[in-house]
């Protein structure tokens, strides 16, 4: 997370938007840190896109425990940008679907980062979903195995 930050902090002081992250210092994964790396930058990256100028983002993670006392992680980007509706949203992670969007400072994409972002997260056995509300903003979450 650290790393990332440090990378896109002057993306997002150009636009005056605080990162702000929470997590335990003891939260370990299993994972290949260059792919978790990869999936937090794209998902960073985007809410620094598609947050209006005195924004902010939030990181979180922590642990949890599903029923069989498997322990994973969950992480969340959090921003309060522009947000999307539902079409929008069951546009993401299709592959024949075209996703590109124009960023609020008409940053420019492929649309192939969260497509990239869903395939990192599943060879890792996990899963990542969005929450959004247009105007609001939008929370991107995934899951990794963790000890």
């Amino acid at each position: 997370v650290e790393s990332v930050v440090s990378v896109l902090e002057t993306s997002a002081k150009q636009k005056n938007i605080s990162i702000s992250s929470n997590y335990s210092p003891e939260l370990v994964l299993y994972a290949d840190i260059n792919l978790i790396i990869t999936i937090v930058r794209n998902l960073v990256s985007n809410s620094i896109k598609f947050t209006k100028n005195n924004g902010k983002i939030e990181i979180n993670a922590e642990q949890f425990s599903d029923e069989g006392g498997k322990f994973s992680a969950k992480i969340s980007i959090k921003d309060t940008g522009v947000g999307m509706n539902e079409t929008q949203i069951n546009k993401l992670f299709s592959i024949g679907e075209s996703n590109s969007t124009v960023g609020t400072n008409k940053e420019e994409g492929t649309g192939l980062g969260l497509i990239l972002c869903k395939e990192f997260v599943e060879l890792h056995n996990g899963k990542i979903w969005v929450e959004s509300e247009l105007n609001v903003g939008t929370t991107f979450y995934f899951t990794i195995p963790a000890k």
